[in-house]
Parts: structure tokens; sequence; C-alpha cells
């Protein structure tokens, strides 16, 4: 997906924490890990029915998530950077915490443990742990605020960075106004997935 050029940008430095096994942390549902060990016979969880919050330590996976159709808010984004203010969202809103730090997913109601930092590394230990992580044929979040986007009419112009409608599909977020299609970013980000 294009149109956004701080994709591939790191979004907040990490907070540093003891490197812990990929796992879940919660009450038991979908996403909790049986003692860290890999498990792909777990159950998919549904990209477009798992709300997630990401701490501040894993802005560049929010993108990818957001481009498999996860609802994945992003911490840094919404200002929140306290443990409590943190888990005071995902309770809120009915989210999977998904962090790093081990003891901050120890206190939320459902969480997912990471404990690698590059990017690909974690999507890797999310599907292990059951996550769906496939392009969806049909973008629906915003890669950049992780708003619903809708498909623009082919009558409608486009802005000078987006091609035409009559060219190519293309989606505007509801929320930031910021126009996606699928070009030689979706193709990377697909790249990545394939060699998982």
């Amino acid at each position: 997906m294009t149109g956004d050029q701080s994709d591939t940008d790191e979004r907040a430095s990490d907070r540093g924490g003891t490197t812990v096994a990929a796992e879940a942390v919660g009450d038991g549902g979908p996403t909790d890990r049986d003692g860290g060990a890999d498990r792909d016979d777990l159950p998919q969880e549904p990209a477009g029915e798992t709300a997630l919050l990401l701490d501040t330590m894993l802005g560049k996976l929010a993108t990818y998530l957001r481009m498999c159709g996860y609802d994945a808010a992003y911490a840094g984004e919404r200002g929140i950077e306290a443990d409590d203010d943190v888990l005071a969202l995902t309770h809120t809103e009915g989210r999977v915490l998904v962090t790093r730090d081990r003891e901050l997913a120890a206190r939320a109601e459902r969480s997912q443990l990471l404990s690698t930092r590059e990017v690909t590394e974690q999507l890797l230990e999310l599907r292990r742990s059951g996550f769906d992580l496939e392009l969806a044929d049909e973008p629906a979040r915003c890669s950049a605020c992780n708003g619903p986007l809708e498909r623009v009419d082919r009558t409608e112009p486009t802005p000078d960075y987006a091609p035409e409608t009559h060219e190519e599909t293309v989606w505007r977020c509801h929320n930031c106004g910021q126009h996606f299609w699928k070009g030689s970013h979706w193709a990377d980000v697909a790249g990545t997935l394939d060699d998982l």
C-alpha cells in the first residue's frame, strides 16, 4: 500500500526491558499461549474480529497488522505512554495488548507478549501464536492512522501522489483522508509475509 511515507519508520524507540519468549498472558482466550512453546495448531485470529493495541515499542508492526486487516491501534499515535493508561485503553475498547514488556502483559486482561525487536521476527511470532497474517483482497484499514478505508468512486479525482481511479483501484481513509492503492509497498509487504 502506498501513500504513507512513514510506513517503514519506527515510530517510537524501545524503552528496553527483558527479552522473553513469545507468549500470551490473559484469560485463556484464543491468543493465550501454553508455556511459550511454538503452537501451529492454534486457531487463526481473524483480522476483522480482533482489535489490538500495540504499545509504544511496536510502531512498525502496527503498519503490517493494519495492512492485514487488523484494527491495530498504536499507543504512540494516541499519546499514551503510561502503563496504567495503556491498560485502561485495552479494557475500555476491548483490545488485546501486544507488547514486549512482560510486566505490562501480565497486568493486561488479554495480551500477546513478543520477545523480538525486528518486525519480521515479531510477525513470525504472531503467526506462530495463531494470528492470520495475510493481506486482505480489499484493504480495510489505513496503514498510517488505523482509520477505516473506503473505495474511491471511479469518477472522483485523486491527489497528485495517487493514481487516477480509472487506471487503478484507490481507497481513501475515512479519518485522515490519505489515499492508498496496491502499489510497490503492497507488493513488498506481501513478499515479507510470504517469506515468514
